[in-house]
């Protein structure tokens, strides 16, 4: 039988998944951390990340397969020079530095916000890998004039299989310097960034969703994409349907058949990993939230989802900003958690699950920006850390006021690198081995409060979201 397998380069780990080509079975799995990362200066080394796949490989078994693929952290940014050597630890998506590039960059395009939307569907907020490059450009000179390449974390590691640059149009929507409305560079952006480079030598050929990247010990390689766009792929999302991840950081994101450009900057317009787009909205806070009120609160996850499902819809009052390490959405790089509404008589069950409430408010704001661009009304799936919680996918329920389907499958970025390589691999579209493989069904959970309850507590959330703006 062929077997393909899918990598998953996280932000915590190097994850690959092994599936029988035909029916989608996994068959085998291995794992590897990479070194822990905290912002607001978030880096790795590059090498860190082929050490923890040669080690999740051969925790595999080391298995001999006919295709692979990468799925990878969205927008960071590995500089190499030209001898291919990375010049400098990676920058990671969630490294803030380059906050006031986003805000110069800004600056730099007639109308503002609505200009870069217009331009690459994304507005520079620090996350992106234009801001980065700028941050470099501006406070490492030395690093700056060795600069022959900039790749994504995905980019990398395929670069490290094949040997060949190669990125594809999913994760490079995400850098501020790629246009899914015309599939081309914006060679122009990259010029506010340096306007005496020639930029054409320097980014990766962009390949299409079924286009092989090269070879690797005899097996196929796909292009890989970003790590949403994969686990688009590991839910064989349709648009309409809508997908709310809870991990280190929270994303929701829909397939759209058309392009996005969202001037107000919250819906990031992406491509996906099919030649449809993906528009996102993306936090940076989401479980990191609840595992720092569990550490306060003296328990584990289990125990914390106990307290939250113990305590009543709203809290008691409680009402819990979750921008522990900043925000991306809203855009506030330097701001801090904030709990408000706390009296005397407070509960440790009611400040558990304000931390649920306050994550899930914040993305189903996210989710409001989404549904004003595009069509939301499909199924409405949660993925991540969070869907193995007790409480999320119930609170996410009730103030969503809709039924939530949490997936079977929890590894979906490497099922969906998995799924391109086999789709790669057969010459189909991914959908297709999507649907042949049943991905993305799950337990279905609906919501156990009335709507004005959930109501009450978002608008409860949004006074105070307001106050502190």
């Amino acid at each position: 039988m062929p077997l393909v397998a899918g990598v998953d380069l996280s932000t915590q780990s190097t994850k690959v998944e092994v599936r029988d080509a035909d029916t989608g079975e996994v068959v085998a799995t291995g794992r590897a951390p990479h070194p822990v990362v905290q912002p607001p200066r978030s880096e790795q080394e590059p090498s860190a990340w082929w050490d923890a796949f040669e080690q999740a490989w051969a925790a595999a078994g080391a298995p001999v397969v006919d295709a692979i693929a990468v799925g990878g952290q969205q927008h960071g940014m590995v500089v190499l020079d030209g001898t291919g050597a990375v010049v400098r630890p990676a920058k990671l998506w969630n490294d803030t530095e380059s906050a006031a590039d986003a805000m110069w960059l800004l600056k730099q395009l007639p109308h503002g916000a609505a200009g870069w939307a217009a331009a690459s569907g994304t507005v520079p907020v620090a996350a992106i890998t234009i801001t980065k490059l700028s941050w470099l450009h501006r406070r490492e000179p030395e690093s700056w004039a060795r600069l022959a390449r900039v790749l994504l974390p995905h980019d990398w590691l395929t670069y490290q299989l094949t040997g060949d640059l190669t990125t594809d149009r999913g994760d490079a929507s995400g850098t501020g310097y790629w246009s899914p409305a015309t599939g081309e560079y914006c060679w122009d952006l990259l010029g506010l960034v340096d306007k005496d480079r020639d930029w054409t030598t320097a980014v990766p050929r962009v390949l299409g969703p079924t286009e092989q990247a090269g070879s690797w010990r005899g097996a196929v390689v796909g292009p890989g994409t970003g790590d949403n766009m994969a686990a688009a792929l590991g839910l064989g999302l349709q648009p309409g349907d809508v997908t709310i991840s809870i991990g280190t950081s929270g994303t929701v994101y829909a397939v759209s058949d058309t392009p996005t450009a969202d001037p107000a900057g919250e819906v990031a317009g992406f491509a996906d990993a099919t030649g449809r787009f993906l528009p996102l909205v993306c936090t940076l806070n989401a479980a990191k939230v609840t595992d720092a009120v569990a550490r306060l609160l003296g328990v584990d996850h289990a125990g914390l989802d106990e307290l939250a499902v113990a305590s009543p819809s709203g809290a008691g009052g409680l009402v819990l900003l979750p921008y522990l390490d900043g925000e991306r959405t809203p855009n506030r790089p330097d701001a801090t958690g904030v709990l408000a509404g706390l009296r005397s008589d407070a509960t440790r069950a009611e400040l558990a699950r304000a931390a649920v409430e306050g994550v899930i408010c914040g993305l189903l704001d996210g989710l409001d920006a989404l549904g004003a661009l595009v069509p939301t009304g499909g199924r409405l799936l949660l993925v991540g850390g969070g869907a193995e919680s007790a409480a999320f996918p119930q609170v996410l329920a009730d103030l969503a006021g809709r039924p939530v389907v949490v997936p079977a499958q929890r590894e979906l970025v490497a099922a969906g690198a998995a799924c391109q390589a086999a789709a790669v691999l057969g010459g189909v579209v991914p959908g297709a081995v999507a649907r042949q493989w049943d991905l993305g069904v799950g337990r279905t959970v609906e919501p156990s409060t009335d709507a004005g309850a959930g109501a009450d507590v978002r608008a409860a959330y949004a006074a105070r979201r307001d106050a502190e703006a």
